[in-house]
């Protein structure tokens, strides 16, 4: 299908919650992962505690999501230089990290 597009949704548990440390991996988020060839859509931000709903996931801090034009730009940002900079530099911030990858239309 022409308008068939790669949903990369991504939901990091930090071992710290604290506000400042939630922030700083929405920044890191936004400072390296917003700007790849292909993204048709990016946003990165911390779970609304508000959301209190028995079918609600509680058990994250940050959610990334970010659509791509197709899986071959998905692949290629993989392992592009700033994506392997952003693991490296905030891998051991992670307690837990869920990757959940669909294929969408608009």
């Amino acid at each position: 299908m022409a308008d068939t597009q790669l949903a990369h949704m991504v939901y990091f548990t930090l071992n710290d919650g604290s506000p400042e440390a939630i922030q700083t991996m929405v920044d890191a988020c936004h400072k390296y992962l917003k700007d790849h060839p292909g993204v048709v859509y990016f946003s990165a931000g911390q779970r609304g505690p508000e959301f209190q709903r028995e079918v609600n996931n509680q058990e994250f801090h940050v959610a990334l999501n970010v659509v791509f034009d197709s899986k071959e730009s998905h692949d290629i940002y993989q392992t592009a230089p700033d994506h392997l900079k952003f693991i490296e530099e905030n891998k051991a911030s992670w307690a837990k990290v869920q990757v959940c990858d669909s294929y969408v239309t608009s």
